[in-house]
């Protein structure tokens, strides 16, 4: 017997017909001798659709009252996925967030859990039930409900499952494991049978979906094992992630990621003197505008150019907010490109590994794609190149070939 924890996300519990297929892998387990808690999202576009409605509503909705709004959509997951392990014949009860106690901050929109009391979950697997809890949601210290933003279903899954001590954690979503880039964009691309949470930590964070960065953290910190698999295709191994140590790392890149939601923003002619640099990306902080590569050129007649890349969401606050500025810090111009795309190379074997760069800007070379910006990390290399969809398939298949990520297993 072991304790499993198993995450659906919208697009397995989109219709009524997805509920049954889904009660039924869970009753399989169940019947098989298993404790099972079951945390679901809301139907697919659900999310999407109360935003819209909020939105015709109120151009800037309030927080609090949008968690209020946002949390019922995983309430319907919840019921409906009780109600049909029930006409299994598999006893089950459906709870909200708040009814377990995961409590979390008070950051409406985009809470943190901070605790969860264990105790009613744990009676009600005693008695033989299937726990079934929605995702994304929880209460803050003035018993208010929050929510935990986009994906926040995989952190409330993972996070039960360390409260629970689980022996796993299963994300079962619309793809069937973790790959060695998106298939859809490198046709040659290899399911990972393993992965660090390191590595899947990096690839989440750099634009991979299959995995909310949020929840690989929290993995990470509570040694969880966390399993991939497809709602669609139950019966296929998925890929698990787990320890770096568990991992033969004869490969210096494991996988590739891309994000589109990126704009770079470079500002010219900036006179080199201290404090440019703190009152550019100060302002920025101050309106929460999250920077992440940074590149600053060699400074000629007392003048540097800094660029650096922000979301693509940001990028007209940012322009703005810079342009307020121009007088105190002096430059000649500012640019912002929204028509580029950040790729990222990702492999705990980069550590003491040689050449890895060189192999990555010599395959882009070879490709005919220019490098705008670089950063790099001892776990990854990244690089802003111009967006269209030919480039992208070009760099990702280029670097993926390099690498020869088709053998990985």
């Amino acid at each position: 017997m072991a304790l499993i924890v198993q995450k659906y996300g919208g697009t397995s519990v989109a219709d009524p017909d997805r509920v049954k297929f889904v009660a039924e892998h869970i009753a399989k387990t169940k019947r098989a001798g298993n404790d099972v808690v079951v945390v679901v999202s809301a139907p697919a576009g659900m999310t999407d659709d109360l935003t819209h409605r909020a939105l015709k509503i109120s151009e800037m909705p309030n927080p609090r009252e949008m968690d209020m709004l946002l949390s019922t959509g995983e309430q319907i997951s919840i019921a409906l996925t009780a109600m049909a392990l029930q006409e299994l014949g598999v006893p089950a009860i459906s709870f909200t967030g708040p009814q377990v106690c995961i409590r979390t901050d008070d950051a409406h929109q985009k809470a943190r859990i901070v605790d969860i009391n264990a105790n009613k979950i744990g009676k009600e697997l005693s008695d033989g039930k299937v726990v079934v809890i929605a995702g994304f949601q929880g209460i803050d210290t003035h018993d208010e409900i929050t929510t935990l933003g986009r994906g926040g279903s995989d952190t409330t899954a993972v996070a039960i499952a360390a409260a629970i001590g689980a022996d796993v954690c299963e994300i079962y979503t619309d793809v069937d494991g973790v790959y060695t880039a998106d298939p859809r964009v490198v046709p040659n691309a290899t399911k990972l049978a393993k992965i660090s949470y390191d590595e899947m930590l990096e690839l989440a964070s750099l634009g991979a979906k299959v995995l909310h960065p949020r929840s690989v953290e929290v993995a990470k910190i509570h040694d969880v094992k966390l399993a991939v698999r497809s709602s669609f295709n139950t019966h296929i191994g998925g890929t698990y992630v787990v320890k770096s140590e568990e991992l033969e790392k004869e490969y210096a890149v494991t996988g590739l990621a891309c994000d589109k939601n990126v704009a770079k923003v470079s500002i010219f002619g900036v006179e080199d003197r201290p404090g440019i640099a703190a009152e550019v990306f100060t302002a920025l902080a101050q309106e929460k505008i999250s920077v992440d590569m940074i590149i600053q050129s060699a400074m000629v007649d007392n003048l540097n150019d800094i660029a650096f890349t922000i979301a693509k969401s940001d990028s007209k606050r940012a322009k703005l907010i810079l342009e307020n500025l121009k007088s105190s810090l002096g430059y000649r111009e500012i640019h912002v490109d929204d028509n580029v795309v950040k790729i990222s190379a990702v492999g705990a074997g980069m550590v003491g590994a040689h050449g890895v760069a060189a192999r990555m800007f010599a395959a882009l070379r070879d490709a005919g794609v220019n490098i705008d910006l670089i950063s790099t990390s001892e776990v990854k290399i990244s690089v802003v190149i111009a967006y269209d969809d030919e480039n992208l398939k070009k760099a990702m298949q280029a670097i993926h070939d390099a690498f020869e990520l088709e053998n990985i297993e």
